[in-house]
């Protein structure tokens, strides 16, 4: 396998796997507190790995810049609401939301010095996720209520926020190797969310549940300092489509996980709404026009 799909199936399987845990988490402990602790953490062992591989960092102030409006999008904004978030919504409906960043991304990509254009059918694929979006937020479902669309309204603009730190940071060259980097970034988000907790009144105090510390660890070790490495390999050698198509996989991982752990259901509206995604994300990456050519290729005659 090439390290491109290697990286793809760390990020398809660890993040995947990622809204179980941090719904575990927040049912038991502050959302920011834990997330906040989350981050820290990880960016102290991947700084001191960074430092005896590469050295000290580089602290410029374009480098600060840099970190500090990453570490914004990438984890302030997008973990901090998908933390807020997914104490008010299901797991598999967050991870459905969380599907969307495959979408913006695309769209994203069209900016920039890297930019890569849409063609048609990527733009009805637009469309159609804005469709899908409405149909898994479900209004008028049996089981809908404003504060959790309100929740889930938060969610999408973490979602926003990792998108934008996505298209950010494909457009940027960095004084720092990119493990230096990501352990800044990490390191900075994650007192950034120690720092909202506090502001925002959340208890000093947290019950380590075995559930609660299991899903800590992993968030931590993996989802964390193996996922977000996977990934900004990811951005930096493909595609904003191909780093972006872990949308596919995370919203069946997810929903399969919660309904075997947490014993969750998702509506017909839902369900169809994740259908609906799935299809506008692969119009948006080109894999719709691909499949149909090989098809049109394979059929005899």
């Amino acid at each position: 396998m090439s390290p491109v799909a290697i990286a793809l199936v760390l990020v398809y399987l660890i993040w995947g796997s990622s809204p179980l845990a941090t719904k575990v988490l927040v049912m038991d402990e502050p959302a920011l507190l834990v997330s906040g602790l989350r981050f820290t953490l990880a960016g102290l062992f991947m700084g001191a790995l960074a430092w005896w591989r590469h050295g000290p960092p580089r602290l410029q102030w374009d480098d600060l810049r840099q970190v500090l409006l990453m570490a914004t999008g990438s984890i302030l904004i997008s973990n901090g609401c998908n933390a807020l978030g997914f104490q008010h919504v299901a797991s598999n409906v967050g991870a459905l939301l969380n599907a969307t960043p495959a979408l913006m991304i695309a769209a994203l990509g069209t900016l920039g010095p890297r930019a890569s254009r849409l063609d048609r059918s990527a733009m009805v694929g637009l469309l159609l996720g804005v469709i899908g979006v409405v149909l898994v937020l479900d209004p008028f479902g049996k089981d809908g209520s404003t504060t959790e669309l309100a929740w889930s309204g938060v969610v999408l603009i973490g979602c926003l926020g990792w998108s934008l730190a996505t298209i950010y940071y494909r457009n940027i060259a960095t004084h720092n190797p990119p493990e230096t980097f990501l352990a800044m970034q990490m390191l900075t988000g994650g007192l950034g969310l120690l720092v909202w907790s506090q502001a925002s009144g959340e208890p000093f105090d947290t019950d380590w549940t075995q559930e609660a510390t299991t899903a800590f660890l992993w968030l931590t070790v993996m989802s964390t300092c193996v996922g977000y490495t996977a990934f900004n390999f990811l951005v930096r050698q493909s595609t904003p489509v191909i780093a972006g198509s872990f949308g596919y996989v995370i919203p069946g991982v997810a929903a399969l996980l919660g309904w075997l752990v947490l014993d969750e259901r998702l509506s017909a509206a839902q369900v169809t709404g994740m259908g609906v995604i799935l299809l506008s994300t692969a119009l948006v990456t080109g894999y719709a026009n691909r499949w149909l050519n090989r098809r049109r290729v394979s059929r005899p005659g």
